[in-house]
Order: structure tokens, then sequence, then C-alpha cells
């Protein structure tokens, strides 16, 4: 049996990646800038300031040319050693394939499951970090909007939590 993919648009409704407007294709027949010209240069720099305002910062904004997946990489094997011990919390399929990188990175990774249907519980966070007398714990790892099930963790209340306790872990 051979599988037949059918050619022209398709519509996804799923959380990514998206549709691409005809415009922005329309724009891709364009020659490709050299990344060393005056012209690219001048181009980064305004999309940078651009990325500023939606961001409301003014603050330096780094663009990472990866998933989430690889900046969740990037950020675990830049700030841990192998080794290490990290705080996750299942809420979905992102969390849980955050926990098989840290795992395979040689982190210690000990985990707070749920239901998948709600998110990080800050309070869960709390009592583990305040058990952790020796600040075993070098970081707590939580997605923010888990995709794959509609959980979403309240960044602020886990962050205050962490605070609360004195522990010295990194939130993730």
């Amino acid at each position: 049996m051979s599988r037949k993919h059918k050619t022209g648009r398709h519509l996804l409704q799923i959380p990514g990646p998206s549709n691409v407007p005809d415009r922005i294709l329309r724009a891709m027949d364009f020659p490709t800038i050299d990344h060393r010209s005056e012209e690219f240069f001048d181009l980064a720099k305004q999309c940078l300031s651009g990325i500023k305002d939606i961001f409301k910062t003014k603050s330096n904004v780094i663009i990472y040319p990866a998933s989430g997946t690889g900046a969740w990489e990037a950020a675990l094997v830049n700030t841990l050693s192998p080794g290490d011990t990290v705080l996750m919390v299942e809420t979905g399929h992102f969390a849980s394939l955050w926990l098989k990188l840290a795992k395979r990175l040689g982190l210690n990774a000990e985990l707070i499951e749920t239901n998948w249907r709600r998110g990080a519980d800050a309070e869960e966070i709390s009592q583990r970090l305040s058990s952790d007398k020796t600040g075993k714990i070098k970081a707590v790892c939580i997605v923010h909007n888990e995709t794959s099930t509609g959980a979403m963790s309240d960044v602020a209340r886990v962050r205050k939590s962490i605070n609360d306790t004195g522990h010295n872990a990194l939130l993730m």
C-alpha cells in the first residue's frame, strides 16, 4: 500500500509549525543576503530593535536559531553539569521530552508527577525545595505553556515559591 500525500495547501490545526502566509512565501523568492554584508547588518539591527519593542525591553535581545527543544538543551548544557540534580514537573509531552533530554545529558532528574491537566504546583515545588537542606537541587525546570495538554504553569508564582524557600535553585 502506498501512501499518497495531497499536494497544494493544507490547513494545519496544531500548535506549530504554523501555516505560512502567501506574502511570506513570495518574499522567499528573493536571493539570500550575504550574512557579512552591510545590507544584512542593517536588516539584523532593524529586526533586533523591533523585537525589543515587541518585548517592551531596552535590554539586549538574543535570537536563538533553534526549536524550543534546542533552546532547552542549550540552557541545560550551559548552566548545569553532568551529575547535577534538577527538579522537573511533568505537565505533558513537552515536559516529558525535557526530562528525557536532561537524563541524556547526565543530569539527575527528580520528577514531580502530575495528571497533565494542570501546570506546575508552586506549593509542591516549595515543599520539595524546603526538604533539600544541602542545596543538592541546582535547577527547577517547568514548561510555561504545555501545548500538548493545555496546562499552563504560573511562572511568577513558582518563582515566588522558590524565593520564599530561600533555595538557590535556578528556575528554568
